[in-house]
């Protein structure tokens, strides 16, 4: 074992520095610093290198992550780049907003031995940012081009991971998306102090010059039908995620200034990256000065909690079923809102809209919780004749996401779906029962995170190079 490791007892755990709320209030940027040099490398070196590697276990992608912070505290930054992205196509993205918290740093063995958890996302972060300074970051170069092409169904991230595996064979790729810029939720969904989007734009430019071919403003259904994009391709990838908002079915939904977290957060998105948009310009989508009230307790609502501060909104309230240890979204993000000054009402359920025209209030039913249901959480029970009312000019919903009717919406019906809506596949090769369509990523196990889409992205590259292969191969014969 190198003399450089095992250092956690002898170094405390240390984040990189984060602006006072009063400053991040301020703006959109990024909260958090680079970590300085000498910080990552001490840091890394905490690793208690375990035989049993808990935080690669916990990670979706199984990222090397004891190995890549070997190398970082020996200073070899190129070869801990190298094995980072060895197995992560976005490792930028994924060291600034995968929940570490709930995945390989909640899984730290020495966090679980009272030492703190070696800082794996920032340290991730830190050894990609180097390699982009250092121009270690390379477009794909393909050394056999194929006479194969596959066309892939939205431009987010399991998208985007399976068309550069692929393209890294040598595969004609051609990525589609519905939006004027690719990325998906990465661009329209996350914030900038989350994801500053110069990050993703990046990443886009390195695979348009490893020659992946991108579509946009291309609706599947509209502009060709799925049926036309097969005949165009020897393959399709179906990696559309997960948009429809889930509804708050109370009484007075109908009401003005109601509205699903993804059109609140595309229009700051959207003015965030110098567009128009007109229900932000004339003030409805417009939190400032405004009593804003979000529903829901996922990272989100955490999104539109903060977004909303940041617009100067007059007061922000966040509702939520459960109480705080049983919200699903990650504490890092709730103790970043708290301190933001969001407040946050726990055990309370959305009971009824008020308002002439426009909302005006929300009437909040009081909940208990009773036994824990089939997710393992603590079943919200409503207080009976504990109702309170709390006034709102304009109302957030944050309840998650459904998948549209890509049937309908793709004019295929012979698209086979789950009785949730998601896309229906083989388990082992993610076809669906349409030979030579794949799917992937949010549309197949429901709304989840970036780093599982990112892994399923991969996963489905690999089975449309077999497919790929074995009709190749069909034709030769």
């Amino acid at each position: 074992m190198s003399e450089k490791m095992l250092k956690f007892i002898d170094i405390d755990q240390k984040n990189p520095s984060k602006r006072n709320e009063i400053e991040r209030k301020s703006d959109f940027n990024e909260i958090y610093a680079e970590f300085i040099h000498e910080n990552a490398n001490k840091q890394s070196s905490r690793c208690s290198q375990c035989g049993v590697p808990f935080c690669q276990v916990h990670c979706p992608l199984s990222n090397n992550i004891p190995d890549w912070l070997k190398l970082t505290a020996e200073n070899r930054l190129e070869e801990a780049y190298e094995l980072s992205q060895s197995t992560n196509n976005m490792p930028e993205v994924c060291g600034r907003i995968c929940p570490q918290d709930r995945l390989c740093e909640g899984n730290c063995v020495i966090e679980q031995s009272g030492h703190g958890t070696v800082t794996i996302g920032s340290i991730e972060k830190y050894i990609t940012e180097t390699a982009w300074t250092k121009g270690w970051v390379k477009p794909i170069e393909v050394k056999n081009e194929i006479n194969q092409s596959v066309g892939i169904i939205g431009a987010g991230p399991a998208g985007l991971a399976c068309g550069e595996e692929l393209r890294k064979k040598g595969y004609q790729i051609t990525i589609y998306d519905r939006y004027d810029r690719a990325g998906g939720l990465l661009i329209y969904g996350i914030p900038n102090f989350k994801l500053e989007k110069h990050v993703v734009n990046r990443r886009i430019k390195l695979l348009k010059d490893g020659g992946i071919n991108f579509v946009l403003n291309f609706e599947v259904g509209k502009d060709l039908t799925l049926k036309d994009l097969r005949e165009k391709h020897d393959s399709i990838l179906i990696a559309t995620g997960v948009y429809k908002p889930r509804e708050v079915e109370i009484p007075g939904g109908d009401l003005e200034n109601i509205f699903p977290a993804m059109q609140f957060l595309t229009a700051s998105n959207r003015k965030g990256l110098g567009d128009k948009v007109e229900l932000f310009d004339n003030g409805i989508l417009d939190a400032k000065d405004k009593d804003v009230i979000v529903i829901g307790g996922g990272d989100t609502a955490m999104d539109c909690v903060r977004t909303s501060i940041r617009q100067k909104a007059k007061s922000v309230k966040c509702i939520y079923r459960r109480d705080k240890e049983n919200m699903p979204g990650s504490a890092r993000e709730v103790a970043n809102a708290e301190e933001e000054g969001i407040e946050f009402i726990w055990l309370s359920n959305p009971k009824e809209f008020k308002g002439n025209k426009k909302v005006q209030s929300l009437i909040v039913d009081k909940i208990k919780l009773g036994d824990p249901d089939e997710s393992g959480r603590r079943k919200p029970i409503i207080e009976k004749n504990y109702e309170f009312e709390i006034k709102a000019d304009i109302v957030i919903k944050a309840l998650g996401f459904d998948p549209e009717e890509l049937p309908l919406l793709f004019d295929e019906n012979r698209l086979q779906t789950t009785k949730w809506g998601t896309i229906k596949t083989n388990f082992d090769t993610m076809e669906t029962n349409i030979p030579g369509v794949f799917a992937a990523g949010d549309i197949v196990r429901g709304a989840s995170l970036v780093v599982w889409a990112i892994k399923d992205g991969r996963d489905a590259a690999l089975s449309i190079d077999n497919y790929l292969q074995l009709k190749k191969n069909k034709k030769v014969a």
